[in-house]
């Protein structure tokens, strides 16, 4: 691909991505609607989205592998609910750098686990990301509230989880369409369990829709199409600039305020997971 449509599209997708935490924060600070029926309607978007373009893809269509499957789509709804409810509270900046933090953490830490050997400059960049989300969850004034950090933290773990199933599972467009599809029926499930506190608009609907179908859908299939042509790392480093996105897109489109704790938490938390995404020795394997 080249240079340019390649950079265009990446900046589309991290945008999208993004998206996602500004259109739930819209939604639910408006109180458009509840975070159950916000997870419901992004899921079955999403799902449709991502059905219409394997069914008009020959090559989707026919593609030899996997459909999706339920534990990666129980993964995937753990991390849509999570973030929702989690949205009820956190600003976009702050969820979306918990997000973030949380699943770069859960997918380093099972390398570790897996017997992966970190050099001292990725030690140091792990320690400096981990002192950043534990300072930004550290009582004060300014401390996000602890219950919904904790659910945004579970759904980026959920979200880890999630990208782990899903290596080397085939056609990844087609995958990802199979775990929504098989989402939607559990959504739907949690917002029977919550329907005595739902409350919907048609001004919510749309949010969640255009971040199912949208920022999630046409974002995830983006993602795919531009993912070859990156190299391994680059793919890692410009997922640093979605918390920056959401921040800025927070401050500018919800009115929310970026302050210094803020601030130094972004800065630890992507410049360690930078160091650890970025180094160049290779890491030795606990394996042999």
């Amino acid at each position: 691909m080249p240079l340019l449509p390649l950079s265009l599209l990446t900046a589309l997708t991290m945008v999208a991505f993004a998206g996602n935490s500004l259109l739930c924060r819209a939604a639910l600070l408006e109180g458009a609607i509840d975070p159950a029926s916000f997870t419901s309607l992004r899921l079955l978007s999403g799902a449709l989205c991502l059905w219409l373009l394997v069914t008009l893809s020959p090559r989707l269509r026919q593609a030899p592998g996997a459909r999706g499957s339920w534990p990666s789509a129980l993964a995937l709804f753990a991390y849509a609910a999570g973030f929702s409810f989690a949205y009820t509270q956190l600003s976009a900046a702050s969820g979306a750098l918990l997000l973030f933090g949380a699943v770069q953490a859960s997918m380093i830490g099972y390398g570790l686990w897996r017997g992966e050997r970190l050099n001292p400059r990725q030690w140091l960049g792990f320690a400096l990301a981990i002192t950043g989300l534990v300072g930004l969850l550290l009582p004060g004034l300014q401390q996000p509230p602890l219950i919904a950090s904790l659910l945004m933290i579970g759904a980026g773990v959920a979200w880890g989880v999630y990208s782990l199933r899903g290596r080397g599972a085939g056609n990844p467009t087609r995958v990802t369409a199979g775990n929504f599809l098989r989402a939607v029926p559990l959504a739907a499930l949690l917002s029977l369990v919550t329907l005595a506190s739902a409350r919907l608009d048609g001004h919510g609907a749309l949010l969640a829709i255009a971040s199912g179908a949208l920022a999630s859908g046409l974002g995830y299939a983006l993602w795919y199409r531009v993912l070859p042509a990156l190299k391994a790392t680059q793919a890692a480093t410009v997922q640093l600039s979605v918390p920056v996105i959401a921040a800025l897109g927070g401050a500018l489109l919800l009115g929310e305020a970026i302050d210094l704790r803020l601030l130094l938490a972004s800065a630890a938390i992507l410049g360690g997971i930078a160091l650890v995404i970025l180094s160049t020795r290779p890491a030795k394997s606990g394996l042999g």
